[in-house]
């Protein structure tokens, strides 16, 4: 069984949808350490998954930045696009999942290779999370507040367990943190939605 290694910028305040200018995909200054872990975290999985309108995004940006190790780094793994609406994803090595999300990534998880890592793609994250198919989960922590925008979880979801093996500062201030999923996440109705 794949590993699926959620990871994920996110801001002090828990936003993961990006609103502000606090996060930048090709980062200027001292961010060599950062970048290095970025690469070795990319070398030791062989499959990106991407929600629609992230894989739009990366394929409207990283192609043009080849010279880089994350455009390098994605302009050869294999992706995969969760869509409903897509047919030709125009970007080399990789796949449209057009069926049920949820059912797509447990089969993805069950075929031969390593690792796969899902980035940014906020509605497929809170669906993987709340289904329990996230086995490690990857917090890029920046020093910023934003005060609005989606957050890790959806509303009314839980990770009740999870392990920290991992923790690393950087010179630019960000903060990685690394967790095990120990148990499997869910849906919990509050007391407000209890009475539909």
């Amino acid at each position: 069984m794949r590993r699926l290694l959620l990871t994920e910028n996110i801001t002090v305040d828990g936003r993961i949808e990006m609103l502000d200018d606090w996060f930048d995909p090709s980062p200027q200054g001292d961010v060599g350490d950062l970048q290095e872990e970025l690469d070795r975290q990319g070398a030791s999985s062989d499959a990106v998954l991407l929600g629609r309108q992230t894989f739009e995004d990366f394929r409207g940006y990283w192609p043009h930045h080849t010279d880089e190790s994350a455009g390098a780094y994605l302009d050869q793994v294999q992706k995969y696009v969760v869509s409903s609406s897509m047919t030709d994803p125009r970007w080399r090595n990789s796949t449209v999942l057009s069926g049920d999300p949820v059912e797509e990534v447990r089969r993805l998880k069950t075929t031969a290779g390593g690792d796969i890592v899902l980035t940014g793609s906020i509605t497929l994250t809170h669906e993987v999370i709340a289904a329990g198919l996230v086995d490690e989960i990857r917090l890029f922590v920046y020093p910023a507040v934003q005060g609005r925008g989606k957050g890790l979880v959806a509303e009314n979801s839980s990770l009740p367990g999870l392990e920290l093996i991992g923790t690393r500062t950087f010179r630019s201030g960000v903060v990685l943190l690394r967790y095990t999923v120990t148990a499997g996440g869910g849906s919990r109705e509050s007391s407000t939605e209890s009475g539909r």
